[in-house]
């Protein structure tokens, strides 16, 4: 892991967690199961490889969190947990368990100094996990002009029809709806409602990896219109850091800049560094646009900024911030060292 720009104990903590991740959720688990037996008669053997994979997880976000000095981080990823648990029947009460027996266990192994930091920095994130989940409304509401058209794509896309979907978007640029409303009110709300779905256990990741894929490639249809404005001679290169899959949002930022007359170059998902940074060079950017979605990728997000800022050839670059994390925490742009933060495309 790589490390956040300060030296301190929550930094301290955060490497030891990440640092000993897997003997930490064993030990958890193994408590967890032998202080409550009646959940592994419930859950049986399989339960007890899913908690693990679960409670790598809970740690590896617990981690990134304290490196950042959020506790906004942690607590949304709990309250995500806590819905998704919901939608598979699995109670509240079981994770309140899990996250009690986190909290003794990394304090028993944690430096003592750091030790008060973790109970503040636990309670802080789960003060509000007893209340009933809040709902998830839809992200496609029913009072703008826009509602009807994003309702009959995604039903498309979930019926495992990008062909009918793709029509109906060329067939509404066609009559002169612009490709910046059907990027904002139809693609951005379709994905985010797709997102709410799948934590509600009401459409799988098959159908979610199919949605985003067609999606993209109907983005790929309205390129003509896309790349259609006069150039200003300036320069974007928009990536996802190393590691992180999730591509689409920071591939609409690229689009809007190029709606905006900028060159652009898109590198995709799980860019690695080096590599990130020799375009930067080779293009002379005038902007760099990183994007994490996941909060535990948002130290490889610190080491990208960190190479940028240390190479004399690109160190001019105006880097911006954007992603799933930097909207939980409206700080967390400027913790990780960028120069701005966009919540979605049209704020870039």
């Amino acid at each position: 892991m790589t490390s956040f720009p300060m030296n301190d104990y929550h930094q301290q903590l955060s490497q030891m967690i990440s640092d000993r991740r897997g003997e930490l959720a064993e030990a958890i688990v193994d408590r967890m199961f032998t202080l409550h037996p009646a959940m592994l008669e419930r859950y049986g053997k399989q339960g007890h490889i899913k908690c693990l994979e679960d409670t790598n997880y809970h740690l590896m976000f617990l981690s990134e969190a304290l490196a950042a000095r959020s506790p906004d981080l942690f607590s949304d990823y709990v309250q995500w947990v806590k819905t998704l648990l919901a939608g598979l029947n699995v109670p509240t009460d079981d994770l309140v368990v899990n996250l009690n027996i986190i909290q003794e266990v990394v304090r028993s192994e944690a430096p003592q100094e750091t030790r008060d930091i973790l109970e503040d920095f636990l309670e802080r994130s789960t003060a509000e996990i007893s209340l009933p989940p809040s709902p998830l409304e839809s992200h496609i509401s029913d009072d703008d002009a826009f509602s009807e058209l994003a309702h009959r794509y995604l039903k498309a896309l979930l019926q495992g029809e990008r062909h009918r979907a793709s029509g109906m978007i060329l067939e509404a640029v066609q009559a002169g709806t612009s490709v910046r409303d059907i990027y904002l009110h139809v693609f951005q709300r379709s994905q985010y409602e797709i997102g709410r779905l799948w934590q509600l256990n009401r459409i799988t990741v098959a159908h979610e990896h199919y949605c985003t894929a067609a999606t993209q490639m109907i983005m790929s249809q309205l390129y003509s219109h896309v790349f259609s404005t006069a150039r200003k001679g300036r320069w974007l290169v928009a990536t996802s850091v190393a590691g992180e899959l999730h591509e689409i949002g920071v591939r609409m930022v690229a689009d809007f800049f190029e709606m905006d007359g900028w060159d652009t170059l898109f590198l995709g998902a799980n860019t690695p560094l080096r590599s990130i940074v020799q375009a930067v060079i080779e293009h002379n950017a005038d902007v760099l646009g990183i994007s994490a979605t996941m909060s535990f990728h948002t130290s490889r997000v610190v080491a990208l900024i960190s190479a940028v800022r240390a190479s004399a050839e690109c160190r001019h670059v105006k880097i911006i911030v954007g992603g799933y994390p930097f909207n939980i925490d409206g700080n967390l742009w400027q913790q990780v060292g960028a120069d701005g933060y966009g919540r979605d495309a049209e704020d870039a």
